[in-house]
């Protein structure tokens, strides 16, 4: 055979190798780049759950998501049945361990009470109630109202103290009660998240008139907060005595004027009060 011809068909081998090298990378990676991603499906609403609900088997349904379920998650709907919301979930959306009550505890507002703490009702007046502002989550403080034992003739009036501080709102609603007549009437009812003694104050204020301050859920801070008494709001800034009500502010004295009187050599000073002749 001719060398040269020899020559040629090695270099083409070569570059039909390399060729064929290229090709196949090119063609492997798109193999690769085309396998389907693994996915996973875990339990979501199929309707909007609302807090204190119990979830049914019609309230559930699946979607798929990418990769391996997320922590927290569900894959088994019957591990989700029959527990109660204690945080609001919309449709299609996973449904998450910490937002139901543990398993047993049932539904109902009862179910998002944490250990130790009490729920404790507490009637307002329309305006708290209608305002809107207490609302499930806010935070507030609790005044009450009212003329301290034994002290119903002082002359201060009724006092008003602040009792708790920094209190979470669990519900806000209207309860229906008879009045003296045996009618039926709305009574605005909130219920705060409080510890055993706290609602031992609330049930010892329930005679009492019982405000409810608005706070930011920033501030946390415990504030001392004297008492107000009802003598106070007239004193015009003078200060409140506890035995004879309001001080009254003392009169000025009156101006006195002077008279230089020179008789002669004879020089008196005569001094009349002002206001007078």
């Amino acid at each position: 055979m001719n060398r040269r011809l020899l020559t040629v068909l090695l270099i083409a081998f070569a570059i039909a190798g390399a060729c064929t090298w290229v090709v196949y990378r090119l063609v492997g990676n798109r193999i690769v780049a085309s396998k389907p991603v693994p996915t996973s499906r875990v339990v979501a609403a199929s309707s909007d759950l609302k807090i204190g609900a119990l979830i049914a088997a019609s309230d559930l349904t699946s979607q798929s998501i990418t990769g391996a379920p997320p922590k927290g998650t569900f894959t088994d709907p019957k591990d989700v049945i029959g527990r109660g919301v204690v945080s609001q979930i919309y449709q299609g959306e996973a449904i998450m361990d910490n937002r139901l009550a543990p398993k047993g505890s049932g539904g109902g507002m009862a179910a998002k009470i944490p250990d130790g703490m009490r729920a404790c009702a507490v009637k307002v007046d329309e305006v708290v109630g209608v305002s809107g502002f207490a609302t499930p989550g806010m935070r507030v403080d609790v005044l009450v109202s009212g003329n301290p034992p034994g002290q119903q003739n002082s002359t201060q009036g009724e006092l008003t103290s602040t009792v708790l501080q920094n209190i979470e709102v669990l519900s806000a609603g209207t309860d229906i009660q008879q009045d003296s007549e045996g009618k039926p009437k709305q009574v605005q009812v909130v219920n705060l998240l409080v510890t055993p003694e706290q609602a031992q104050k609330l049930s010892l204020a329930a005679s009492l008139k019982i405000q409810l301050v608005l706070r930011n859920p920033l501030d946390t801070k415990i504030s001392q907060v004297a008492n107000t008494a009802t003598a106070s709001l007239f004193a015009n800034g003078a200060p409140v005595s506890s035995g004879t009500g309001v001080r009254r502010p003392r009169k000025p004295a009156p101006e006195i004027y002077s008279v230089v009187i020179t008789n002669g050599i004879t020089t008196t000073v005569e001094k009349f009060p002002g206001g007078q002749r």
